[in-house]
């Protein structure tokens, strides 16, 4: 069983810039599409953003040309690079195959966006 580590959350302001790292720990070179979501509280999980093996992605419509999503999958790590957060921004993102059998949800990482 891969477990995944989210790390790079935190408190920023309106406009501002976080990159958060999820580290798997196997390998997500056979995973075609890799995906961050988010969960604010009372809500259910969303699909933030997504990257298939060949780098092809697809956001969120709420998120389109503020996240980046990338992978690198010799270190096993997926990225999201958000510029220009909003404090509807503010959840545990998580990381995560984007569909199917899905690995056990790391504990996520806070960010928080305040206006």
């Amino acid at each position: 069983q891969v477990q995944l580590v989210e790390s790079g959350g935190g408190l920023v302001q309106a406009g501002g810039s976080l990159r958060l790292s999820c580290a798997a720990s196997g390998t997500i070179f056979g995973i075609n599409v890799m995906a961050w979501f988010r969960q604010a509280p009372g809500k259910q999980r969303e699909l933030v953003a997504g990257i298939t093996n060949g780098g092809n992605t697809n956001y969120a419509d709420s998120v389109k040309g503020r996240f980046t999503i990338s992978r690198d999958n010799a270190k096993n790590m997926v990225y999201l690079q958000m510029n220009s957060l909003k404090p509807e921004d503010t959840a545990v993102y998580y990381c995560n195959k984007a569909s199917g059998l899905r690995w056990s949800w790391g504990q996520g990482t806070q960010v928080t966006v305040s206006s």
